[in-house]
């Protein structure tokens, strides 16, 4: 304790916000941990003033580390690429100072808010991911996919239970810390907190596993490798159909029972493209059903509206799925479906409108869901699509704009998760990379790395049965929220 205690809380800052920042992907998220102990040292110390603005340094730096690439974004112009970078920091970096303020508080007037750290920790995971600025992306459940066991919880707590376990192990170390590791009791309380997780994500992986007859269908997937930049060129347009319909006659090579492109995969708004014709065709020669991103648009009110969105070429008929969440100021300025004037405010960003279902595309007697690129990040868009009767789950992205960073590598990692939450096959195809076949159990059968070039063929398995997570979303979180308000009204009553 003494390493603690001699150091100052400006130090203090810097190693958690190090040790999280670090956590993130690529790296392996062991230092997730304990990264946490010196910045509770500074929440049970300080005045709430200090411990939030301590909090906020210490975030700042583990949001600069796990988020730069957000700074990356070839997609846009530098400002609103800033901005973003910026803007993003800020909010996230927000929640760390209204913890580390509302924890001194309790401490300074009950001296036990020790007690209820994981318990606000989940309760902000949950609240941060609602509305048009909700990013579920930071959960710290992505920093343990390394260690799968770890996350097979989240079938029944949702992402964030693994932040609920990362912060107690973090408390009972700093418990034992406190006692110079003389606490007996303590240190089996830690071991035991520890081991738990891992017996029964072992256990869970092994029952997915050695499950037989798991049903299944094979997809063909296409990860093209082409410069996003590019696509709209029209100098280059030619080649481009040439690269796609080279590696889609690839793709059709291996009879599967669907073929799945990326997101916006070609430079046409395909509902009412020439090009519709061609694909129709293809798709009823060869009785096999293909998945392409495309843009799209309608008019409402004599107003155009423009989507992200996939058609579905089926054998009886066309299906449109339009993104229902969009990413911030990239795809669209936040709000601005309230203030039309926000609209007309043009930093390089695409002017693109939010779909309004969850709808499922039909494939022999069953459904499957479709997930355009940021919308993975989501919990609840999986789920929806899954209690809308969806048995396995495609992915289409275009990580490109990320370029080769830390950022194509966690939206592939928030992949797996999705398909431990729901344990429901998934299928990944990306224009960039990277894109791969996922397990239930959230184990990788295939991968084709950013950069490369690639066709492959996976038996993407089937969901079964709806996990409790799945039916009842975050009651985990609720609990933790519910946990959070009742030391709160202790407070309350004793001060009257």
């Amino acid at each position: 304790m003494n390493l603690i205690n001699k150091r100052s809380s400006f130090q203090l800052s810097i190693i958690s916000g190090v040790l999280i920042g670090l956590a993130y992907p690529p790296f392996l998220g062991i230092t997730a941990w304990f990264g946490f102990v010196p910045l509770i040292h500074i929440w049970l110390t300080e005045s709430p003033k200090e411990s939030a603005r301590w909090s906020f340094f210490s975030a700042v730096i583990a949001n600069l580390i796990s988020f730069y690439w957000i700074g990356l974004n070839s997609g846009a112009s530098l400002f609103p690429v800033l901005l973003s970078l910026f803007s993003c920091i800020i909010y996230l970096s927000l929640m760390w100072a209204l913890i580390g303020s509302l924890l001194a508080f309790l401490e300074k007037r009950l001296g036990n808010a020790i007690l209820i750290i994981p318990f606000i920790w989940v309760t902000f995971e949950w609240l941060r991911s609602f509305g048009p600025l909700g990013f579920p992306w930071a959960n710290l459940a992505i920093t343990q996919t390394k260690f799968l066991p770890l996350v097979q919880i989240i079938d029944i707590t949702g992402s964030e239970g693994v932040g609920f376990w990362i912060l107690l192990l973090n408390t009972l170390l700093y418990f034992s810390l406190k006692d110079n590791f003389f606490n007996k009791k303590l240190n089996i309380s830690i071991i035991i907190v520890f081991i738990i997780p891992w017996i029964f994500g072992i256990n869970k992986i092994q029952s997915f596993e050695n499950k037989d007859n798991l049903k299944s269908r094979t997809v063909s997937a296409i990860q093209p490798n082409i410069n996003p930049n590019q696509k709209w060129d029209v100098s280059y347009r030619n080649r481009l159909y040439t690269i796609m319909d080279s590696l889609n006659t690839e793709a059709y090579s291996f009879e599967p029972d669907l073929v799945l492109w990326p997101e916006s995969a070609l430079p046409a708004y395909m509902r009412v493209s020439e090009l519709k014709n061609k694909y129709e065709s293809l798709v009823k020669k060869r009785g096999i059903p293909l998945l392409m991103g495309t843009v799209d648009y309608k008019y409402e009110l004599n107003e155009r509206l423009s989507y992200n969105g996939a058609i579905f070429f089926g054998l009886k008929e066309n299906k449109i799925y339009h993104k229902n969440f969009l990413v911030p100021f990239a795809e669209y300025i936040p709000f601005s479906k309230y203030f039309k004037i926000l609209k007309k405010l043009n930093f390089g960003q695409a002017n693109f409108s939010p779909g309004k279902s969850f709808s499922t595309f039909p494939l022999d007697s069953i459904q499957f869901g479709n997930l355009i690129c940021y919308e993975s990040s989501h919990p609840f868009v999986a789920r929806k699509f899954i209690q809308n009767g969806a048995k396995f789950l495609t992915i289409e992205a275009n990580d490109a704009w990320l370029q080769n960073s830390s950022g194509v590598r966690q939206h592939f990692e928030l992949a797996r998760l999705r398909a431990i939450e729901q344990r429901v096959g998934i299928i990944r195809s990306a224009n960039t990379g990277i894109s791969g076949l996922i397990r239930p159990s959230g184990k990788v059968d295939y991968k084709v790395d950013f950069g490369d070039q690639g066709v492959f063929k996976g038996k993407v398995i089937l969901n079964d049965k709806i996990t409790f997570y799945g039916t009842y979303g975050s009651i985990f979180s609720q609990l933790c929220l519910i946990i959070t308000l009742m030391q709160f009204i202790c407070l309350v009553k004793r001060q009257k």
